[in-house]
């Protein structure tokens, strides 16, 4: 069965990985341990021989090996090697997962389109989910060990309910030297065009989406097909292996605790008899190379591989409860909490402020190299792109000039009161009369008729 540790990580807090290292299904350390007690027993049988078994001279040769070893095993490649074989693994890996023929989309199309709720549009619509599950069966039976398992036999296929004999007898008839897992998706598209002579099919529309869905579900069952018959080169395979293992039988003999060459290195030079860094580094380079091989082909009965008889189990039952007892059975229909209410409630979460973009609450602050803001207080007139009111723009611009160097007085004494903040809303009756003043100076600006008029009659 698959490890799922997800829950185990949904929070990222101090040591959260720590919880993981200690289990064992599905872990390295699973994997690893034959291969990583093979390394540290011919170790410790190389390191016996060198200390315990050979003479003086002999050791003087094994020393030399050794010092020859450990300088030139540096020169294979490792990290470059196993890091794009395993990239190259993994991309296999997640392609051949989202490659699953899963019937979802194709089920919810049949529902919907295939009508008719008596015992033909029942069978029609079981039928047609019933040929794409088949399919997948055939397809998974020819890369899966564990469909295998379970489906030795077509006969098998038949005492599980996913094909009657009769179809069983039309799937042999047909010679074929390949794999001949296309034909239900055959059966299937006849038997939709069946239906749309009937009527259980509306319009083409709708048989045009059914084999549109039909293709996709296809596609994805050839895919599987191809990812089993196309592999990685098995010569990439072969290069990866042979680097790896080689490189680990010099470290046998290149990471022995010998005589330092010099006499100056007794100070630094320490005898041990566990080689420490050596073994940590088998255990991540040959842990490495057994994630390639555990990701290489996900159809296998190891602890991370698909479960494909569960997916099997699933899809069959998913999809026809979906074209059989949900079809046209919907609840009735009642007004929702929010038909009078438009505000939406959480009860069982807090309150938290809404997103509103990242330059939601940013403040502008006015720079001395670049031009001021306008002044909000400033009068701004309006702007025209008709050609006439050109001349008017003068006019007016120069009946102001004329304004402020009549009434400078007036207009600097009503513009300080403006600025002062007022101590009540309610202004007094000389600044009534200040106010009146302006509103006939600006009609005098704007030089309407009716303003003109009234300033006529004035005395």
């Amino acid at each position: 069965m698959t490890v799922s540790y997800t829950l185990k990580v949904a929070n990222a807090k101090f040591g959260g990985f720590s919880k993981l290292l200690f289990r064992w299904k599905g872990s390295i350390y699973k994997l690893l341990y034959r291969e990583f007690l093979v390394f540290c027993l011919l170790y410790g049988f190389i390191s016996f021989l060198y200390r315990c078994v050979l003479n003086n001279e002999q050791q003087e040769v094994f020393e030399r090996l050794a010092r020859h070893c450990n300088k030139f095993a540096k020169l294979i490649p490792m990290s470059f090697v196993l890091g794009f074989y395993v990239t190259q693994a993994f991309q296999r890996w997640w392609g051949q997962y989202t490659s699953f023929p899963l019937p979802d989309n194709l089920m919810m199309v049949v529902t919907g389109n295939v009508h008719g709720t008596d015992e033909r549009g029942r069978l029609l619509r079981r039928t047609l989910m019933r040929y794409a599950n088949l399919s997948s069966v055939l397809i998974l039976r020819s890369i899966s060990t564990r469909v295998r398992k379970r489906f030795p036999a077509l006969e098998d296929i038949v005492e599980a309910g996913f094909m009657t004999a009769d179809e069983l007898k039309k799937l042999n008839h047909l010679y074929s030297d390949f794999n001949k897992y296309w034909m239900p998706l055959a059966w299937f598209a006849n038997l939709a065009s069946q239906a749309r002579k009937e009527g259980r099919v509306k319009d083409d529309i709708a048989l045009r989406l059914l084999m549109d869905e039909l293709n996709n579900y296809r596609a994805k069952c050839s895919m599987l097909f191809h990812y089993d018959w196309i592999s990685i080169p098995l010569v990439y395979t072969q290069v990866v292996t042979v680097a790896v293992y080689s490189f680990f039988m010099f470290c046998l003999i290149g990471r022995q605790f010998v005589k330092p060459e010099k006499p100056d290195e007794d100070k630094i030079h320490l005898d041990l008899y566990i080689p420490i860094f050596t073994l940590l580094e088998f255990f991540f380079y040959a842990g490495w190379l057994k994630v390639g091989e555990l990701i290489i082909n996900p159809f296998g009965e190891d602890d991370d591989d698909f479960e494909t008889n569960q997916l099997i189990d699933r899809n069959i039952q998913v999809s026809m409860l979906a074209v059989d007892d949900m079809h046209q059975n919907l609840p009735l229909l009642e007004k929702d909490k929010y038909w009078v209410d438009k505000g939406l409630s959480y009860p069982s979460a807090t309150m938290k402020p809404v997103f509103m973009g990242s330059t939601h609450d940013m403040r502008i602050l006015e720079d001395d190299n670049e031009e001021p803001l306008p002044n909000p207080k400033t009068q701004m007139l309006a702007i025209n792109v008709w050609p006439t009111t050109h001349k008017i723009k003068k006019q007016k611009n120069k009946s102001l000039q004329q304004l402020c160097l009549c009434c400078r007085s007036k207009c600097k004494g009503e513009r300080s009161r403006l600025e002062q903040p007022s101590k009540s809303s309610i202004p007094s009756p000389l600044q009534q009369q200040h106010m009146t003043l302006q509103h006939v100076c600006h009609d005098k600006l704007l030089g309407s008729p009716e303003t003109t008029g009234q300033a006529n009659q004035e005395p």
